[in-house]
């Protein structure tokens, strides 16, 4: 039965606004808010979007044709969530375009299979969780975005957190 917070078409419309999102929000920021981390084996703006265009390219879409290819019959491949740092990144101004081109090609191709709230129950086998819906993973999806954009505004947050003085107490992104 599907869930019934969940709406591939409110996912989508999310989905959609990430790129342009990010893109108003670091697009020619001065390098230090984009370099910034929270210490060693943390991610900078620049680093998290990398890895959002890796998750493109290795994630999402492909263990959506996955999950209709093979249901759980087959566990997807792992994916390696630290795959841009041996890619290497661009510039920021890439890196966002990096990012925007690839969504736009994986909403397209999401799109294009016609998913019904059938689709949605089909479940795949996650090398970690074990069985899940595909309707988890699209879900799953959205709710990266928004952790990364979360993530992406701690980060920056924190760059202000001596500057800000008392007012640190009533700020919560810097607790």
């Amino acid at each position: 039965m599907p869930d019934a917070t969940f709406s591939l078409a409110e996912a989508r419309a999310l989905l959609a606004r990430t790129p342009q999102t990010l893109d108003v929000w670091l697009r020619d920021l001065p390098e230090a808010w984009l370099e910034g981390d929270e210490g060693p084996q943390t991610w900078s703006p620049r680093v998290v979007l990398g890895h959002l265009v890796e998750g493109e390219r290795m994630d999402w879409i492909p263990r959506v044709e996955h999950i209709l290819r093979h249901g759980e019959a087959v566990p997807f491949p792992p994916f390696d969530r630290f795959s841009q740092l041996q890619r290497g990144l661009g510039s920021m101004g890439e890196e966002l375009r990096r990012f925007a081109e690839s969504r736009t090609q994986s909403l397209c191709a999401l799109d294009a299979k016609r998913l019904t709230p059938e689709h949605l129950q089909l479940r795949g086998k996650h090398p970690e969780f074990g069985v899940v819906t595909l309707q988890q993973h699209l879900a799953t999806w959205g709710a990266h975005d928004l952790t990364h954009v979360a993530q992406i505004a701690r980060v920056m947050a924190k760059r202000l957190a001596v500057a800000v003085g008392p007012w640190r107490q009533y700020l919560r992104v810097l607790q």
